[in-house]
């Protein structure tokens, strides 16, 4: 089997002008105490405490949802809050989920 070809010296060969060495990196920022190996910054569209819970449906599943938050004037986070609450009612559990009010 033969050897794989060094890519850096065929952009070389090939009249690359770039550097070979890799670039300089500034130093990690000092991690805050409290926080642990691993964390990474939360986004800032994401409420504090929050999870994402996820599915996987057919395509037109998604499309409808979308349709049905247009068509209602909000969004699919609330038509999801919505849908849940109602499941929890159905089950007997307290209806927990936040729910986004329309503004208009």
């Amino acid at each position: 089997m033969s050897k794989r070809p060094n890519l850096a010296e065929i952009a070389v060969a090939a009249g690359s002008v770039r550097k070979t060495s890799p670039p300089q990196t500034p130093p990690a920022p000092q991690q805050e105490p409290g926080q642990g190996r691993g964390t990474r910054p939360r986004a800032r569209t994401r409420a504090h405490g929050t999870k994402q819970i996820a599915a996987h449906f057919p395509a037109e599943v998604a499309w409808q949802l979308r349709q049905l938050a247009v068509e209602r004037r909000t969004t699919v986070q609330a038509l999801m809050g919505e849908a849940l609450n109602d499941l929890f009612q159905k089950h007997g559990r307290p209806e927990i989920a936040p729910v986004e009010r329309d503004s208009t």
